[in-house]
């Protein structure tokens, strides 16, 4: 096994590793659930699956005199199938019916993906790929904000509200959307003592503070109490 100390195969994890560390740092920064120690486990591991696949089809004992035809990237094809559960594992489905989680799963591939592609020695490929990944995930977002259309300038807010009247359900809904708060989804529920409570899913602007639009909801009348949450 003395292949494990080339310096091509040194080069190749090292490679792998800043490749986790990059996308690493990318979502810790974020605090997503998924992080520095994760993805850098992720992309070695791959990048090391990878080599020892594609070494292992040429280099297994009797290969000199015999005819072998072996998968050189078989080990490396069961990395998309044990990523698929780790991915799964970071999808959230929230009681609020929203689900979060996806483009951190999505990461996770990606540094699985360039670890295997290290691996293989496709060192262009990989930085280039390393380097739209990046883009895409920080910059377009961005771009879009800023110079898309409003849909893609406005985050989405759950507010929960209760009130002691169902007949100012109506004027409250009204006021609402008077404070430029588009309500996407509305549901009512009984509660008990004769209150109701009123959980809305609104869109606003993605600069306006969730603190103004708590001081906004809270000064309506007949509202006894709020609470906000980003999603």
């Amino acid at each position: 096994m003395e292949w494990l100390f080339e310096t091509d195969v040194l080069l190749k994890l090292v490679l792998s590793a800043i490749v986790g560390l990059v996308i690493g740092l990318e979502r810790e920064l974020k605090r997503k659930p998924v992080g520095l120690k994760t993805s850098l486990v992720i992309s070695i591991v791959s990048c090391l699956l990878t080599i020892v696949s594609i070494e292992s089809a040429y280099k297994s004992p009797g290969s000199e005199s015999v005819n072998i035809t072996m998968d050189p990237l078989r080990l490396a094809a069961q990395i998309v199938s044990g990523i698929g559960f780790l991915g799964a594992g970071v999808i959230l489905h929230k009681n609020n019916d929203t689900i979060s989680g996806l483009t951190t799963a999505a990461m996770i591939w990606g540094a699985a993906g360039i670890g295997v592609v290290v691996g293989a020695g496709f060192f262009a490929e990989a930085i280039t790929g390393l380097a739209l990944l990046i883009f895409s995930v920080e910059i377009v977002p961005l771009v879009f904000r800023m110079l898309g259309p409003s849909h893609f300038q406005e985050k989405d807010l759950l507010i929960k509200m209760t009130i002691s009247n169902k007949d100012n359900i109506n004027d409250v809904i009204d006021n609402i959307e008077r404070e430029k708060l588009t309500v996407t989804r509305l549901r009512i529920k009984d509660l008990k003592k004769e209150s109701h409570l009123l959980q809305f899913r609104v869109s606003v602007h993605f600069q306006r503070r969730i603190t103004e639009v708590y001081h906004t909801i809270s000064e309506i009348p007949f509202v006894e109490n709020v609470e906000i949450e980003n999603i």
